[in-house]
């Protein structure tokens, strides 16, 4: 019996131990190498927390799959899925499934190797690749004072999707990052690494209540694990240059139900951002018009166009094209202490007195905002251009490179002056002064004739949008 041989298609015995070493490989070694790699990985997070102010929390090293049940099987989602399937007749099944989606679609899967190995020396590449970077702070010792226990949240304002590359960069030595990203960059491969990179994604425009009920959740869930996050409170980019109208919600699922006296501290840092020069400045400035914006094809072209007009210059001519990036850190702004001072106790509002109040602390992180808004060379050019045009009522002549720094230095005077976050010792010098006017030559939004300048009448947009970044400081 067991001494007769069997007989097989060739091809049946090939499917057979293919079938038979995918099982193997699934079973035994799949899973022997994901332990390895985890614990490598475990061990280099280690190693990374000893040097970061702020670690890597145990909600950022949970399993995705873990996360997302939690999302699934919260109280607060389950009680709104009893409710639909009583209001619309839906069964629960359907909405639970409808939940499952929306967590898998908002839950991060973040990769500390990725995140330090890869994002940073790219993020840093690119920035330094482009820019000439400045960072500074209002007071390094009360950001070094943070609590690292604490939840720290970057609030910004967001001028250019190099916001993304330049905090990334400049934080990644303290803390990591977890972003709210939209859905414009849910295409293969930028969502897989997004999302190793910590960030999630956000419907900004849905009014689906079940779906903004799983981010709240989600949102609530990072906070209360002390997961630093970086928020815009604008929402979306600035089209005009200047700052917007705050956004409430993530403020408002951050707070609604916290208590400062038993919660984790929550601790906003004010972070003002501005460019010299913007990279999508002409597309922001078109924005509203479908017809005028640049697509996917438009985007791709002008990317060649900036890489094959970069790529083998020295960084001292991309810099004369790009200019300063520069940001500035403001102070920490500690709930505990905010609640305290105003008596407040938002765990406990209704809705109708919570709004009013959180609607009064994005006023005051806004107002912290401008005052932390870098004051570049660009900018004061254009606003010193644009306040001539207004005094003389009529095109700028004989308006030499002379009288625009003189007026430049005078007008950065005033705004140190009227507190802003400005030294003397950094007022840029006459060269710098000589290169951002040769910068918008160069971009001709600046006309010169025989040492004379003025605006070119095409691009009056582009030198308002500049100049509104500072326009609290010099209208």
């Amino acid at each position: 019996m067991f001494d007769s041989s069997v007989s097989l298609p060739a091809w049946l015995f090939i499917l057979l131990l293919l079938a038979a070493g995918y099982a193997v490989v699934m079973s035994v070694l799949f899973p022997s190498v994901r332990w390895y790699l985890r614990r490598r990985l475990n061990r280099a997070v280690d190693k990374l927390n000893a040097s970061l102010q702020i670690k890597v929390r145990p909600l950022q090293r949970t399993k995705r799959q873990v996360l997302i049940d939690q999302l699934m099987f919260d109280q607060e989602v389950i009680a709104l899925i009893e409710e639909l399937s009583l209001q619309e007749n839906i069964p629960r099944d359907v909405l639970q499934q409808r939940v499952k989606s929306y967590a898998r679609e908002i839950v991060p899967s973040f990769n500390a190797y990725v995140y330090f190995r890869v994002a940073y020396w790219l993020a840093k590449k690119v920035a330094r690749f482009i820019y000439r970077v400045r960072v500074a702070a209002a007071d390094g010792g009360k950001l070094q004072s943070v609590d690292p226990e604490a939840t720290v949240v970057f609030v910004m304002n967001h001028r250019s999707n190099m916001d993304y590359v330049l905090i990334s960069y400049l934080a990644a030595e303290q803390v990591t990052l977890s972003y709210a990203v939209g859905e414009w960059a849910r295409v293969f491969p930028l969502e897989s690494l997004i999302r190793s990179l910590g960030a999630f994604f956000v419907r900004r425009d849905s009014q689906n209540p079940l779906y903004r009920k799983v981010l709240e959740r989600y949102v609530y869930m990072a906070t209360q694990s002390g997961v630093c996050q970086a928020v815009f409170l604008e929402g979306g980019l600035s089209c005009d240059g200047s700052l917007g109208q705050p956004k409430l919600g993530f403020l408002d699922y951050m707070l609604r139900q916290y208590d400062w006296q038993s919660d984790r501290n929550v601790v906003f840092i004010p972070v003002g951002i501005n460019y010299d020069h913007v990279l999508e400045d002409q597309n922001l400035l078109v924005w509203d018009d479908k017809k005028k914006r640049a697509g996917k094809w438009g985007h791709f072209t002008r990317f060649f166009h900036f890489m094959r007009n970069n790529l083998f210059v020295s960084s001292r001519t991309r810099w004369q094209r790009y200019g300063y990036a520069s940001v500035n850190f403001g102070l920490p702004v500690s709930m505990r202490d905010y609640c305290e001072r105003q008596k407040l106790d938002f765990k406990h509002l209704v809705k109708e007195q919570r709004i009013p109040r959180v609607q009064k602390l994005a006023a005051f992180l806004m107002d912290a905002l401008r005052h932390v808004m870098p004051i570049l060379p660009v900018p004061v050019i254009a606003a010193v251009m644009l306040r001539r045009q207004l005094d003389v009522q009529e095109d700028l002549k004989h308006f030499t490179s002379l009288d625009i720094v003189r007026e430049c230095d005078e007008l950065i005077d005033a705004m140190i002056e009227r507190g802003a976050a400005m030294k003397p010792a950094e007022k840029p010098r006459h060269r710098t002064w000589s290169n951002s006017l040769d910068l918008l030559i160069e971009r001709n939004l600046l006309l010169e004739e025989n040492d004379c300048y003025s605006i070119n009448s095409q691009h009056q947009a582009l030198i308002e949008y500049y100049a509104n970044s500072i326009e609290h400081w010099w209208r």
